[in-house]
């Protein structure tokens, strides 16, 4: 038994059943999170077809991430305090309720002053879903931990994986179910369908077992939003704060391609084929997760994540290098592909070298970084590129000086930061490689390693 398993009695089931316990709380999560997606994505369409107002579309997105980046702390405390199957079960119970309140709200309101950005009626309504939609990733937390808990050491890169495959399959089943539900039922039996299917979730969840967390956690967790014990529980192990920097670094750069990518595909494609097309692209986040989920991520993760992010900035510098309808499909497809072995990568490094006492703070401490990171720079780029790159670009001369290297059409000064960006990637994980930090991380991820399989050996002897 090792610290990581200090308050937790594997003896009570085998292996192939704590496996079979974790899917069906991975099935749980997925369920759950794709409803509130639905519900999320929703609104914001139906805001903006309701009133056309690209302002209210921003700050209902920007709010969602900011919420998200605030409430990340006191997630991470939560789940380290308590048992990890109870903060589901209240994350769960809190979104149904406010899901019911939303749609309560919807059902009183006339839908003129609900759609006036000037009445507190929408701002309410928004909140009140941004809420319950939020409080879901206290779940995601959560999740993480249990695979620490019910995975083998040797099979948590796997899990990792599943977990980043059901995570793409949220996305792509979201981005197409929610629109055509405002479409075709409206907003109200919107929030119907979304209320049902959280209660059918909640239920779920309700019959799932976790026998082998007999109590919570012994923890060092204080109040309900331990900032001091969160950033103690990274800087404790070393480079692992800088394992969190160097992910929100490539966050950073993953915001321009938020930014960008659907402005480009919107100059190549009419925009019914390009929904389209992003959501056969964005098949990659299930191939992904299903090839970590099949083949695990090696001896070092950490490496494994380094190769994965340089191989995704030569791809975020090539796949506009010629404004090529099959070359940007192809390149989103890959792109996306290699995310959640990023994440799988960073999750199992994570909950290999911390102990399990405090994992819910790392992560939580890591999501607060990482969830803010795009949105800043998507806010920052979008400007900048509408107001000098794209004119340059579309200059006479700014066209005749870039054909050379990314050849014609109008989308060349988009395609330029692509390739900035995709050249800072790869740079960034090439210095990764030098630094001693890598080589900290890797040999405390490989000393655990070493001493869980020892006691697992000892607890099967």
């Amino acid at each position: 038994m090792t610290e990581q398993t200090a308050n937790v009695d594997l003896s009570l089931r085998s292996p192939a059943q704590r496996s079979r316990t974790f899917m069906g709380i991975l099935v749980n999560t997925a369920a759950a999170n794709i409803t509130t997606s639905y519900l999320w994505f929703a609104l914001t369409f139906w805001v903006y077809l309701e009133t056309r107002n690209v302002i209210a579309t921003g700050v209902v997105g920007g709010a969602y991430m900011l919420l998200i980046a605030v409430s990340s702390i006191s997630f991470g405390t939560f789940v380290d305090r308590y048992r990890k199957l109870a903060v589901m079960r209240f994350a769960a119970a809190f979104t149904l309720v406010m899901f019911a309140v939303s749609g309560a709200v919807f059902l009183l309101v006339p839908t003129d002053a609900l759609l006036d950005l000037g009445q507190p009626w929408f701002w309410a309504f928004t909140l009140i879903i941004l809420v319950g939609a939020v409080v879901e990733n206290l779940r995601n937390i959560a999740l993480s931990t249990t695979v620490t808990i019910l995975i083998e050491p040797d099979r948590r890169a796997n899990a990792n994986g599943l977990v980043g495959m059901v995570q793409g399959l949220m996305f792509i089943v979201t981005s197409v179910l929610s629109g055509l539900s405002v479409g075709l039922v409206g907003m109200g039996w919107t929030i119907v369908i979304a209320l049902v299917l959280t209660a059918l979730a909640y239920v779920h969840l309700l019959t799932l077992r976790m026998p082998e967390e007999l109590q919570p956690a012994v923890t060092d967790a204080k109040g309900s939003f331990d900032l001091r014990g969160s950033y103690a529980a990274v800087v404790a192990i070393s480079g692992l704060f800088a394992l969190i920097i160097f992910s929100t670094f490539n966050n950073f750069v993953g915001g321009v391609y938020m930014a960008l990518m659907d402005p480009y595909g919107l100059e190549m494609f009419p925009v019914e084929l390009w929904g389209t097309f992003f959501a056969v692209a964005a098949t990659g986040f299930i191939i992904g997760g299903a090839l970590v989920g099949k083949f695990g991520l090696g001896a070092n993760p950490l490496r494994t994540m380094l190769i994965a992010v340089a191989v995704m900035g030569v791809l975020g510098a090539l796949f506009t290098i010629r404004e090529w309808p099959w070359l940007y499909i192809l390149g989103i497809w890959l792109y996306l592909t290699l995310v959640p072995i990023v994440e799988a990568a960073e999750q199992t490094v994570i909950q290999q070298v911390v102990p399990l006492p405090r994992q819910g703070r790392v992560f939580g401490f890591a999501m607060a970084f990482e969830s803010a990171a795009a949105p800043i720079t998507a806010f920052l780029i979008a400007p900048i590129a509408q107001f000098w790159i794209i004119p340059y670009a579309r200059s006479e001369s700014g066209a005749a000086q870039l054909e050379p290297l990314l050849g014609e059409g109008t989308s060349r000064g988009i395609a330029l930061v692509f390739l900035v960006a995709g050249i800072i990637m790869i740079l960034a994980a090439a210095l990764a490689f030098l630094t001693p930090v890598y080589r900290r991380v890797s040999a405390s991820y490989k000393e655990k390693a070493t001493e869980e399989g020892a006691a697992s050996t000892a607890d099967e002897g």
